[in-house]
């Protein structure tokens, strides 16, 4: 039940200086872009290719559909407060939008440890990798993400529609995110934190350990690989992968692990803008752009629109 007297929240977003209000319109536009156009290029290449349909590119993907629904619940409710003085969101679009968020947070982080076990099993047993990766545990696994995800994405949203709002309304953010909103509330929010702390146990650290554990049976194997090039290539990906996926993990658990009390704002905003704005934008880029059969199936892509 909604019991809030609060019927908006005034987000005073990324920066407040407005001589850079501007600069910074056009920053984020572009990352937007690039996310959005990456993501979908992702998206539409595997739909439309047939020798895409393997559960490599499936979870690529889910993780491609995840970063959408993650910079589109944000950004341009960002890039509005941006450009027009209209500096205000809903109660139910605030919710909204903390919902598609959530959703998208553990959606990603419950793909990054599938996509390393799908890896792992590729490279560590590869005579075996079709029979273990059939299409029955492809299905499974992404049902699994998809109730993880919307179970973490419920419990929060539900917990929070639970609080009353009923002094300040002004969301020192870019968007709604839990930690802001407790420091708003006017009702006990130890419920709340309990719950995010054990999400950030569960999913960030406990995904990340396993993703960590998947990677390092895979080093283990490309050691053994005879020729050099095989070593090299090979120790790219992984590098880059364990990068992009460490900028992930290690801003969601220190974002989530601490109570509201101890957040920071001004320096937590910054922090935020990696798992909401980089990751979605470099995940197309280091995950799908460099391989050669996705690269067959975006020119196949850009191939049938110069047809139209």
């Amino acid at each position: 039940m909604n019991n809030s007297i609060v019927t908006e929240f005034m987000i005073l977003g990324f920066i407040q200086e407005p001589e850079l209000q501007g600069v910074l319109f056009f920053v984020f536009l572009f990352i937007y872009l690039i996310a959005f156009l990456g993501n979908m290029l992702i998206v539409i290449a595997i739909v439309c290719n047939t020798t895409l349909h393997t559960p490599m590119y499936v979870l690529l993907l889910a993780l491609a559909a995840a970063d959408i629904v993650c910079t589109t619940s944000i950004i341009p409710k960002l890039l509005e407060t941006m450009l027009t003085s209209r500096k205000t969101i809903s109660y139910g679009g605030c919710m909204s939008q903390l919902f598609f968020f959530t959703w998208s947070l553990g959606a990603e982080m419950v793909l990054f440890t599938t996509m390393a076990y799908d890896r792992y099993v590729a490279i560590c047993f590869p005579l075996r990798y079709s029979a273990i990766m059939n299409h029955n545990m492809c299905v499974a696994l992404l049902s699994i993400v998809m109730a993880i995800a919307v179970t973490s994405s419920w419990v929060h949203t539900g917990l929070m529609l639970r609080l009353t709002f009923c002094g300040s309304n002004t969301i020192d953010h870019f968007f709604c995110e839990i930690p802001p909103l407790l420091a708003l509330s006017c009702s006990p929010v130890r419920i709340n934190e309990v719950m995010v702390y054990v999400a950030d146990i569960i999913l960030a650290v406990g995904d990340f350990a396993l993703t960590c554990i998947s990677y390092s049976f895979i080093i283990a194997a490309i050691l053994r690989i005879r020729t050099t090039e095989g070593k090299r290539k090979a120790f790219s990906t992984c590098s880059s992968h364990l990068i992009v996926v460490s900028l992930y993990y290690s801003p969601v658990i220190y974002t989530y692990i601490r109570p509201a009390s101890s957040y920071t704002f001004e320096r937590d905003k910054v922090v935020a803008a990696l798992y909401t704005l980089v990751s979605p934008t470099l995940n197309p880029i280091v995950y799908s752009f460099r391989n050669k059969d996705m690269q067959t199936g975006i020119m196949k892509v850009f191939a049938l629109l110069k047809h139209l």
